[in-house]
């Protein structure tokens, strides 16, 4: 199994977890939200959505630039880390999403069951076109953690599925 493979397999793995654990739940429960500043779950849900669906376009976009013989040239403060020690350093404990992935559109959590669904094959494709270049030579910058590499940014949208999982349990009161 290739790095790349093994990242989206760790990927879809968070992925399903994040639905096995949202899947069922009343209108009620996925729309409750424990204070007027926490998100419901039909919050986290849609954020994770709009969250993946801009981090894997960037991704695409810096490989398409990299293709073009356009590479990061900034610097790279990040090499070789973990996505964990690179949140650890960059993130406050609570931290304000950006606005491409703010919840905004709204809708029922079956939508958004269905929207996160149909992010499987769009990660396949870029799986494919990551496998014939070095994942630390697809750089494209977080808006909070500063330039990531491919690996990195793979890993950061399996580490913030995990995040909002986490979240949710105890939105839910697990």
């Amino acid at each position: 199994m290739t790095a790349t493979t093994q990242l989206i397999a760790d990927i879809e793995r968070s992925r399903e977890q994040l639905l096995q654990r949202v899947q069922g739940l009343s209108a009620d429960a996925a729309a409750r939200k424990p204070s007027a500043s926490e998100w419901s779950v039909l919050d986290n849900v849609e954020h994770l959505y709009l969250a993946e669906l801009s981090g894997v376009a960037k991704i695409w976009a810096a490989l398409d630039a990299l293709g073009q013989g356009q590479r990061w040239t900034g610097e790279r403060p990040n090499d070789g880390k973990p996505i964990e020690a690179i949140i650890a350093a960059t993130w406050q404990p609570k931290e304000t999403a950006p606005p491409i992935a703010t919840p905004h559109i709204g809708g029922p959590l079956g939508f958004w069951i269905s929207a996160t669904r149909s992010l499987t094959p769009v990660l396949a494709d870029l799986g494919r076109g990551l496998a014939d270049v070095t994942l630390e030579d697809v750089v494209f910058p977080h808006f909070l953690c500063g330039p990531l590499d491919a690996r990195q940014r793979l890993e950061f949208l399996r580490f913030h599925i995990d995040r909002h999982v986490e979240q949710i349990g105890r939105v839910l009161g697990d």
